[in-house]
């Protein structure tokens, strides 16, 4: 059984900055793959931002440049540190193991202008 728990969301104005974390417990070959998703009101959930075992990472193009997606193997914990943030990325955030397809429980992001 695999488990996910997201942490660092909260509001922040246009501009600013957060950092998302999510642990993994579980199977650690579960997460040789993983990536953040977001899921906006009246959206459907979108892929944000990808990442392998050799840390190379991939971004959706409305990210690109401003998010940066990182793992820490020895810890078992998926970053996604977001920078110059829009009102437009506010929405519910998600970790997922693309290996396993386990979802964690979210983690909120509110961005003001």
């Amino acid at each position: 059984q695999v488990q996910l728990v997201e942490s660092g969301g909260g509001s922040v104005q246009a501009g600013g900055s957060l950092r998302l974390s999510c642990a993994v417990f579980g199977y650690s070959y579960c997460s040789d793959r993983m990536s953040w998703y977001r899921q906006a009101p009246g959206k459907e959930r979108e892929f944000v931002s990808g990442i392998d075992t050799a840390g190379t990472g991939r971004y959706a193009d409305s990210v690109k440049g401003r998010f940066t997606i990182s793992r820490d193997n020895a810890k078992n914990t998926l970053h996604l540190q977001m920078n110059s943030l829009k009102p437009e990325d506010t929405a519910m955030y998600y970790c997922k193991t693309d290996s396993c397809r386990n979802w964690g429980q979210g983690t909120q992001v509110t961005v003001s202008s």
